[in-house]
C-alpha cells in the first residue's frame, strides 16, 4: 500500500475513507488526519508562522491547508507527506517531478545546510519522495567517507588488564581485583574508532533503517552498518555533538554531521515536535527563494559585491543606544551604486490593486534607502523581486514622492 503523498503550497488535505492521492489534494483516513491535526496544534506558536492551517472548505468540511512551508512530514503510522513549492512554468504549472528537481536545486544554495554538496545529476527524483532523496544524499556522502576510511581518535578508556598501562585507578582496582592479583584496573588513552562523530553516524544509520521504505536505501544502510560494527551507538546525542571536532583533519565529516543533525534532531529553520510524528523537515519558501536569488545574483557577475542579510545599520537611536537593526534581504554593489533587494515569495498580479504589493514593503525599502545613502554616501537603487508568472511578466518602475524621486523596480524572476 502506498503511504507516500504529495501536495503543493496552499494545497489541501481532507478526511476520507482511505489514504489516497488526488491531482490537487490528499485524502487521509480520519485517524491519520487527526494525527496530523494534533501535530499542527502541538506546534502552534504565536511566534511561529503556521506551516499547515486548520480551516474549512465547501464540499470537504474541515481540511488541513499547506502554507508556504515546504519539505516532508513522516508520521509514526508510516504515512509520509511531501509538501512542494507552488512553481509556475512558462505555460502551466510544473509537474511534480520537475518541481521537486527545481526545489532541490534551490535547497543547494542554503547556507550552513547539508544540501550544498549533493549532485543532482546522480539522483533519480522522478518517483522518489523527498525523505528518500535526503536519505540517499546522506548515504552517498557516507559511502565516500567509508572509502576514505573512518577516523580514529585517542579516547579516555578504563579497562581491567593483565598489564599496567596508563594510570592505575586505585579504588576500582581494589574493588575488581581483590582476588585477581595479576590484573590492573587502569585508565589510558586508546586510539580507536569509537569516537563521538562515528557514534553519531551509527545512531543515524539505525534511525534511518526505521524510516526508509526504499529497497536500495535499506540495502546500503545495512551494508554501511557493518562498517560501524565495532562502534557503539550514541548514548547522549547532544553530548556527542558537542564533543565533535572540526578542522582540516575532520573535513570529510563536516557535511555528514550536518545530515546527522537533520535526521537525529530535525534541524532546519524551525525544530518541530509531535507525539504522532517521527520526522519533520520543513523550510519557509521565502527563505529558500531569498537564498536562491542571492546565489543567482552572485553567479551573474553583474555586481562587484553581493551579501545576504547585511546588518550594519540601525533605524533609530536613543541617546547612544542603537535600535531596530536594518536587514535587507540582499545588499549589492556596482561601481558607486548600492542595490537593496528584497526577495518576495508571492504571486503578483498586474491586474490587482497596487499589483498586490504590500504597502509596508514600500515604506520599508524607502527607509532603508535613506539610511544607507546617509551612511555610505553612495547612490542607492532598490528592487522588489517576485517569481515570474503569466500574471507578472514585465518589470515595473515606481518613483517615490520624495525630494530625490527615489526609484524602485519590481522585478519578475524566472525560476524555470
Amino acid at each position: 500500500m502506498n503511504n507516500q503523498f504529495t501536495v503543493t503550497e496552499f494545497g489541501i488535505i481532507v478526511k476520507g475513507n482511505e489514504n489516497r492521492q488526488f491531482d490537487t489534494y490528499i485524502s487521509l483516513k480520519e485517524s491519520v488526519f487527526n494525527d496530523l491535526k494534533t501535530f499542527i496544534l502541538q506546534n502552534k506558536d504565536k511566534n511561529t508562522d503556521e506551516f499547515l492551517t486548520i480551516t474549512y472548505k465547501k464540499n470537504y468540511g474541515e481540511v488541513l491547508q499547506a502554507k508556504n512551508y515546504v519539505g516532508i512530514i513522516q508520521m509514526k503510522n508510516g504515512v509520509t507527506i511531501e509538501i512542494l513549492p507552488k512553481i509556475y512554468g512558462k505555460s502551466k504549472d510544473l509537474s511534480v517531478s520537475d518541481t521537486r528537481k527545481l526545489f532541490l536545486k534551490m535547497l543547494k544554495t542554503l547556507k550552513d545546510s547539508p544540501f550544498k554538496k549533493f549532485d543532482l545529476s546522480n539522483l533519480k527524483t522522478d518517483r522518489m519522495p523527498l525523505n528518500e532523496i535526503f536519505i540517499t544524499m546522506f548515504l552517498d556522502e557516507l559511502s565516500v567517507l567509508i572509502k576514505r576510511g573512518l577516523k580514529s581518535d585517542y579516547i579516555e578508556t578504563q579497562k581491567n588488564l593483565n598489564v599496567l598501562k596508563g594510570k592505575l585507578k586505585f579504588k576500582e582496582h581494589i574493588k575488581h581485583n581483590l582476588i585477581h592479583k595479576e590484573r590492573f584496573f587502569v585508565e589510558f588513552d586508546e586510539f580507536i574508532k569509537d569516537m563521538a562523530e562515528n557514534r553519531i553516524i551509527k545512531s543515524t544509520l539505525k534511525e534511518l533503517s526505521k524510516r526508509s521504505k526504499s529497497g536500495k536505501n535499506l540495502k546500503n544502510i545495512s551494508e554501511y552498518s557493518f562498517v560501524f560494527d565495532e562502534i557503539s551507538e550514541s548514548k547522549n546525542i547532544e553530548k556527542d555533538f558537542n564533543a565533535c571536532k572540526s578542522g582540516r583533519l575532520m573535513v570529510d565529516y563536516e557535511n555528514i554531521l550536518l545530515w546527522c543533525r537533520v535526521f537525529l534532531k530535525n534541524e532546519s529553520f524551525i525544530n518541530f515536535k509531535g507525539s504522532n510524528v517521527a520526522f519533520a523537515l520543513l523550510y519557509p519558501m521565502e527563505k529558500i527563494f531569498e537564498s536562491y536569488l542571492t546565489y543567482k545574483l552572485k553567479k551573474s557577475g553583474k555586481f562587484s559585491y553581493v551579501k545576504a542579510q547585511d546588518s550594519r545599520f540601525f533605524l533609530v537611536k536613543e541617546d547612544l543606544k542603537k535600535m531596530f537593526k536594518l536587514k535587507p534581504d540582499i545588499y549589492a554593489e556596482k561601481d558607486d551604486t548600492i542595490y537593496l533587494i528584497d526577495a518576495k515569495w508571492k504571486i503578483l498580479d498586474v491586474n490587482s490593486p497596487n499589483y498586490g504589493i504590500s504597502q509596508g514593503d514600500m515604506y520599508q525599502l524607502l527607509s532603508y534607502a535613506k539610511i544607507y545613502e546617509n551612511n555610505c554616501k553612495k547612490h542607492v537603487k532598490m528592487a522588489l523581486v517576485y517569481p515570474k508568472t503569466d500574471k507578472f511578466l514585465e518589470k515595473v518602475n515606481f518613483e517615490y514622492f520624495d525630494e530625490k524621486n527615489v526609484l524602485l523596480k519590481i522585478w519578475p524572476f524566472e525560476l524555470v
